[in-house]
């Protein structure tokens, strides 16, 4: 019982770090989940954040990475804790600090119910601990020191991956028109024309948009859609699970999208900001949601060996 009752006081603790870190950014009139891809990183091969043996990050820790190298200016993709470093033969350099990461699990707790049964119950909880980006680490091996230059995917390849991805999906999609939705009664995705956008790169990350989107249907994952229309306050609850799901497939996609705040999207920033503050955990778990989604879409190929790490 008295390590449960540590667990039950940190778990909140560790939520409203990552919550207040995603509050200043929006405060700021800045979405942190797009920072990659406004900044000097334009033009590399965008990818997810690396751990040390090259596997990719996933969910919440994906924009906490992205954020802090961002706010940082590292441009290399890859971090590692302090130990796997001195593992590797390097260290941190002097003065360097770490920035924050997570690992999400669930407890299992015996209760006695009001029948006097003993009930198993199983309980999240995140555990914080902190890594260094490449560019803090000294005396690694050659290898190591190359990945800050690899060199940026070519752009027909990443169209070519992009075309095969989302032709996969199954989705049916439809053009015309100068909007980009869902429809969940015809269970269709409206899209305007390719040449409608600023590039085919942006069109892609709209498209990845949508089909998160298409993803979340009943039939599919049955994240609940039904008061999207009628709620603004679910509406910028799934409009946040799709960006973020959007981002994450766009740089498995190795594509590197202007990504200009969408006009309707513009005005979510006050509900987000409001959701955000009123639910500490909302973040994570829109980033789980969104998280989830892009592995259904993934799960969809019947050759996931052509998608960027």
């Amino acid at each position: 019982m008295k390590n449960t009752a540590k667990t039950n006081v940190a778990r909140p603790d560790v939520y409203s770090r990552i919550t207040d870190i995603m509050i200043a950014e929006l405060e700021r009139g800045v979405r942190p989940w797009v920072q990659p891809w406004s900044t000097a990183h334009v033009g590399r091969h965008v990818s997810r954040p690396l751990r040390f043996n090259g596997e990719p990050y996933s969910g919440i820790n994906v924009l906490l990475l992205w954020s802090e190298a961002t706010t940082r200016g590292y441009s290399s993709t890859m971090w590692m804790t302090f130990r796997q470093a001195l593992e590797l033969g390097g260290n941190v350099r002097k003065g360097e600090t770490g920035s924050m990461v997570v690992y999400a699990n669930r407890i299992k707790k015996t209760e006695t119910d009001g029948n006097g049964e003993d009930v198993e119950r199983n309980i999240p909880f995140l555990k914080a601990y902190m890594v260094f980006n490449l560019e803090q680490l000294e005396g690694l091996p050659e290898e190591y020191g190359s990945q800050q230059d690899a060199p940026p995917v070519k752009s027909i390849e990443r169209l070519a991956q992009a075309d095969a991805f989302f032709r996969a999906t199954g989705a049916v999609i439809r053009h015309g028109g100068n909007q980009a939705f869902y429809a969940t009664g015809a269970d269709i995705i409206q899209m305007p024309p390719i040449e409608a956008f600023r590039d085919i790169e942006s069109y892609y990350a709209t498209l990845a948009h949508e089909e998160i989107h298409w993803a979340g249907a009943a039939h599919r994952l049955n994240r609940d859609l039904s008061r999207y229309a009628k709620d603004r306050s679910e509406r910028a609850r799934e409009e946040l699970i799709a960006e973020l799901g959007a981002v994450f497939l766009a740089a498995d996609l190795g594509l590197v999208p202007e990504l200009e705040p969408r006009a309707d999207h513009a005005s979510y920033l006050a509900s987000w900001l409001a959701v955000l503050k009123n639910d500490k955990r909302f973040i994570v778990q829109a980033a789980a949601q969104a998280q989830r989604a892009v592995g259904y879409l993934h799960d969809l190929r019947p050759d996931r060996s052509l998608v960027a790490a």
